[in-house]
């Protein structure tokens, strides 16, 4: 490609610099920084008057004159010095200001590959040729804010905490986002290079005749990881003393990371024995900061108070970076409270809270589930941007950016809060909901996917409150929503016995969409069931036809078990015709009768005395195949008993016995009932010793019909001591046989003892559904 030549604006004639073609930015070095640190960055010799400026493509960027690591491609440009070569320094660069090398010196290296994993480019690590020939040691120099470089954080460390503030906000169960990335301009752990390079070398080739020392901090910190104290560390370190103080910082990231902390408190305490005894090395606010995020990464926080107290002994300002640290320890200890609290500190104490201060805010409020604290908190957040309190500082953050992360946290906080109640037992719907109507005002935009996760947290009958609401705001925004949600809230509300709203469901999914499937056809004809199972069991026959009709209208085929519910509802009422006529439009829609079905018929046309057609029915039945139950045969038998053809009956029950269908108490009372409604109260009571001699025991219904008949057969006494008998036997009878007694020894005169009946009993209270039907099918 073409390469970029960098011609000199003065008299002199400068030597051509050529460099690949790569994204330029002029680089300044009229800023605050002082010049120790450039040259820590720039490695620069003096070589026969002429500077030869070696740069990296380890070089990320520079800002303020300072140039930061990116990755290993060496480049070497030579250049004329622009003064005197014998002063130790470089006239042309001191005169310089920042934005005015464009004319003199235009160099950057782009920000093409990313900072971790490689080496630290020259002059980061090691010792430096100065140019007046002196050697001078690495030294970490303090920029004119008063802040401490430690070769972590470029300019006032903005660029970290937007690193940090990335990661805290994406990632919600972080509490201390800063310890999730390596500080900006350090090396994140493979090797730090010290090198003095000599002689020129071709463009784009790596520098040859190097003599190197490379600290490989993974090795290291393996080496390191088995020191318990600080003695043991000197034996492992008793050659490679003078080391960057970010190779420390970085080993001990890596010890609390693997959950080292031993490790790590040991080789603090060497840093601070090395200080003491007068060493060049002493920990700095990084190295604090790293000890921190590892007791915080260990979960060990015994130390923190100790650690705190030491900076405060030594002088060493607490930065953001330890304050959010802090943050997240306090909350990871479940002390939140103590966590907001140094939030609101932290102005009065000099520090401008970072967007991480604010996610870990959020996420305090999230460990103490209080949505309507974090609801409060953006909006005060908002208003203080708006205000200009915060995000006008020009920290380099993009607070349009992070306001809106913040609104994303923020919600997200909201909802799992919201799921967190309602998995409780106790009932939170109406807070719930409370938190919604906050989360509108505060005007927060959320949007389906929210609202759907929170209707599947939605299990208990009294959350269908919440469920409905919830899918009337999915409704209403775009219109669209999951089919397994719609089949969720279906099911829901059928629990909670809203079987009309669940009805309403369906109808929405079949005008509106999503198209049912299966799952939600089966849903919704369960509660047809559940509708048609109540209208069977009291017998209300004109609820169970309307069921079937609104059934056919929203396009639910009737299966046999709906049809059948609906036909013995009617034999349970005693409709005939409408039992035939169930039947009829049963077979004309294609399905087929079972033996339920039969069965039902045959009961509505013996109630109806119907009896010819019940033999009809009864031998069309055994004809297309199906073998008669016990339910069928027990009707027969009604049936035999109510015409008097009593031999028939006999038959009837030899077959029974002979198909292995033994007759219960069921069938006997049928028998009996039936006599007893014909007048023959005489031979009810005949079945009744034969029910005996079957071994069968009669139970409170078999009593109560056969008083019942006998007393209206005009045989008040033998009916009084069958209620004695019974009540002898534990049995309690209804008032309506105890009233058949008392009325029959009064009508016939008979002189009995009404008071050994004992009291009279209390009327058997009935189940009422006819609300809930009649709501559901209008």
């Amino acid at each position: 490609m073409q390469a970029q030549t960098i011609s000199p604006s003065t008299s002199e004639s400068w030597h051509s610099c050529v460099i690949p073609q790569l994204d330029l930015e002029v680089v300044s070095f009229g800023s605050s920084v002082k010049w120790g640190e450039r040259r820590k960055r720039l490695n620069f010799y003096n070589v026969h008057g002429y500077g030869s400026l070696r740069l990296s493509r380890n070089l990320k960027g520079c800002r303020n004159g300072v140039c930061i690591a990116a990755n290993n491609y060496d480049l070497r440009c030579k250049l004329l010095y622009l003064g005197s070569t014998t002063t130790g320094t470089i006239s042309g660069f001191s005169k310089l200001k920042k934005g005015s090398l464009g004319a003199a010196f235009a160099v950057s290296l782009a920000l093409d590959e990313p900072t971790l994993g490689g080496n630290c480019s020259v002059g980061e690590l090691g010792h430096l040729d100065e140019v007046s020939g002196e050697i001078d040691r690495v030294e970490c120099h303090e920029v004119e804010k008063g802040k401490d470089c430690g070769n972590e954080f470029d300019d006032d460390g903005a660029d970290h905490v937007k690193e940090v503030m990335n990661a805290s906000s994406q990632r919600v169960e972080s509490a201390c986002p800063e310890q999730d990335r390596v500080e900006e301009g350090m090396d994140s752990g493979n090797e730090f290079q010290i090198e003095n390079n000599h002689g020129d070398v071709d463009h784009g080739e790596k520098v040859k005749n190097v003599s190197s020392q490379r600290v490989d901090v993974v090795a290291l910190a393996r080496r390191l990881s088995s020191a318990r104290t600080a003695d043991d560390v000197e034996e492992v370190l008793k050659v490679e003393r003078i080391l960057p103080l970010q190779v420390f910082s970085t080993v001990i990231r890596v010890f609390g990371k693997e959950k080292k902390l031993e490790s790590a408190m040991a080789l603090f305490e060497w840093l601070k024995r090395s200080e003491e005894s007068g060493g060049l090395i002493q920990p700095n606010l990084y190295i604090y900061n790293s000890l921190l995020g590892a007791l915080k990464e260990c979960g060990k926080f015994d130390f923190v108070e100790d650690i705190m107290s030491d900076m405060v002994v030594r002088g060493v300002h607490p930065s953001v970076v330890t304050y959010n640290t802090l943050m997240g320890i306090y909350t990871e200890q479940g002390r939140e409270s103590k966590a907001l609290q140094i939030f609101k500190e932290m102005p009065s104490k000099g520090i401008s809270p970072s967007p991480a201060s604010f996610s870990i805010v959020l996420f305090a409020y999230r460990r103490l589930e209080d949505g309507f604290g974090s609801v409060a908190f953006f909006v005060e957040t908002r208003n203080r941007y708006k205000e200009g309190e915060i995000g006008r500082d020009g920290d380099g953050e993009d607070w349009d950016h992070e306001l809106s992360k913040l609104e994303s946290f923020t919600i997200r906080v909201c909802y799992h809060v919201m799921r967190r109640w309602l998995v409780m037992r106790e009932n939170w719907s109406s807070e719930v909901l409370r938190l919604l109507r906050e989360i509108d005002e505060a005007g927060l935009q959320h949007g389906r996917a929210e609202h759907e996760r929170l209707i599947w947290a939605c299990t208990q009958e009294e959350h269908c409150v919440v469920a409905k609401e919830l899918y009337t705001r999915i409704r209403e925004v775009d219109n669209e929503i999951s089919l397994s949600v719609c089949n969720h809230l279906i099911w829901l509300l059928g629990k909670a016995k809203k079987w009309w709203a669940a009805l309403e469901i369906y109808e929405d999914m079949l005008d509106k969409g999503p198209k049912p499937n299966n799952m939600s056809y089966e849903l919704i004809v369960s509660h047809f069931n559940i509708l048609l199972s109540a209208a069977r069991k009291k017998g209300i026959w004109r609820w169970g036809v309307r069921l079937l009709n609104k059934m056919e209208e929203k396009g639910l085929k009737p299966r046999s078990r709906e049809w059948n519910s609906v036909l013995v509802a009617c034999s349970k009422a005693a409709e005939t015709s409408a039992a035939i006529e169930i039947f009829k439009r049963m077979v004309e829609q294609g399905e087929k009768p079972t033996i339920i079905s039969y069965g039902a018929l045959l009961s509505a046309l013996e109630k109806g005395k119907l009896y010819e057609q019940a033999y009809q029915v009864w031998d069309h039945m055994v004809r297309v195949g199906f073998k008669p139950n016990l339910h069928s045969y027990t009707i027969m038998a009604s049936i035999h008993a109510g015409q008097g053809k009593f031999d028939l009956l006999e038959d009837l029950i030899g077959e029974m016995v002979a198909a292995g269908v033994n007759p219960t108490v069921i069938t006997f009372n049928a028998i009996i009932s039936s006599c007893g409604r014909n007048g023959h109260g005489g031979l009810a009571y005949e079945w009744f010793e034969r029910m005996k001699a079957h071994g069968i025991a009669p139970n409170e219904i078999t009593y109560e019909m056969l008083i019942e008949a006998l007393a209206r057969d005009g045989k008040p006494r033998v009916a009084y001591e069958l209620h004695l008998r019974a009540r002898t036997e534990g049995l309690e009878l209804s008032a309506k046989a105890y009233d058949a007694v008392v009325q029959a020894t009064e009508v016939y005169g008979a002189t009995v003892d009404v008071a050994a009946l004992g009291p009279r009993p209390p009327e058997r209270k009935k189940v009422e559904l006819r609300k809930n039907l009649s709501e559901f099918c209008k």
